[in-house]
């Protein structure tokens, strides 16, 4: 049986207003009706193209944003907002790694004071002695052997895959109960990413942590994750197991983030041939005014009268997926099954 999930978000939605030169008001709807749980020992990759909306999914999660609409869930209780005593316990259990990791370390302190610090704030170390202890053992957890050599170094000293290893050293220094990767190896050399990924999977391992990996790069996310989500446009198109996701993507814009992996396969998926071109791409929409009906319409080669006035509701599987998508409505079927003869006709044709 799945365990209970320890952080969740349930159709929380994030709206921010803007103004231009004129001083004229806007809305951008960055996020809207989302839900995702983050399980014990489960690591979920939050997937789609930047400014869909999945660093503020996230920061809604770490309660940086307060969501305007839907919950936020700790062990099932409502959390709006902490300060104080909560708010030390609250990220004691939910850590965030960032996209860069020079940016989210002080520049100015030594890893020695990175680490302890952290252990020291959440009572995890007490006195000099024992506080260097912990911070070598920290150290050597991310693979910084020794640990000795690293612990008075400064991050200019420190290569960027080092410098991202002593940002997960600090986030596992409170032993937290989540981790929220925001894009994590996006700015590391090629070489060292998966040693990255690598880690995070031996620590969600060992520790039983619930973890969210945010990328745009759906190659990595299959390698790491055991549940993919697909984000378009602030909403969650499509959800399910990696494996689901990945050989029988259910929502187009799946197959679009398919077809833009840099990989051997990248042409097709699930061994179909590619419905997308270059002239069909397009940009993702306005979230100050977002289409009207499916947001991804526009782009969308399946795109039917329906899609450009409603909103698909989400159609559960049996194989424990779901997807937001006309296509797989039961009043629809035909035109599903006339998009799987034609992508037949055409594997037959290439034959």
């Amino acid at each position: 049986m799945k365990p209970t999930p320890v952080l969740q978000a349930r159709n929380v939605s994030k709206y921010f207003t803007v103004r231009d030169k004129m001083g004229r008001s806007s809305t951008v709807r960055a996020v809207e009706n989302a839900s995702l749980d983050l399980t014990p020992g489960i690591i979920v990759a939050l997937v789609g193209e930047s400014g869909s909306g999945k660093t503020t999914l996230a920061r809604m999660l770490a309660l940086y944003y307060p969501p305007n609409d839907g919950d936020i869930l700790l062990e099932g209780q409502p959390i709006r907002s902490v300060r104080g005593r909560a708010a030390r316990d609250y990220y004691g259990r939910v850590q965030m790694l960032f996209q860069d990791p020079f940016a989210s370390i002080n520049s100015l302190k030594s890893v020695r004071h990175i680490l302890g610090r952290a252990l020291v704030i959440h009572g995890r170390a007490k006195g000099r002695k024992d506080v260097e202890a912990k911070v070598v053992e920290l150290l050597e957890r991310v693979n910084l052997y020794p640990g000795s050599e690293f612990i008075d170094k400064y991050p200019h000293e420190l290569s960027g895959g080092q410098r991202q290893r002593i940002v997960i050293a600090r986030a596992l220094a409170v032993h937290p109960q989540v981790m929220l990767g925001d894009e994590p190896i996006s700015m590391l050399d090629v070489s060292i990413r998966l040693d990255i990924l690598n880690l995070l999977n031996r620590l969600r391992d060992e520790d039983q942590l619930a973890l969210l990996y945010i990328t745009h790069d759906i190659a990595s996310a299959r390698y790491i994750a055991d549940e993919i989500k697909v984000m378009y446009a602030g909403q969650i198109v499509e959800s399910g197991p990696t494996e689901r996701v990945i050989q029988a993507p259910a929502h187009p814009y799946t197959r679009l983030l398919l077809d833009s992996s840099p990989s051997p396969d990248a042409a097709t998926a699930g061994g179909r041939d590619s419905r997308f071109t270059k002239t069909d791409l397009g940009e993702l929409p306005s979230l100050i005014s977002p289409p009207s009906g499916c947001r991804f319409h526009p782009r969308c080669p399946h795109v039917m009268d329906i899609c450009r006035t409603e909103q698909p509701p989400g159609l559960e599987a049996a194989d424990g997926g779901w997807a937001q998508c006309w296509l797989h409505q039961p009043a629809h079927e035909g035109c599903r099954d006339t998009e799987e003869r034609h992508d037949r006709r055409r594997e037959e044709d290439t034959a």
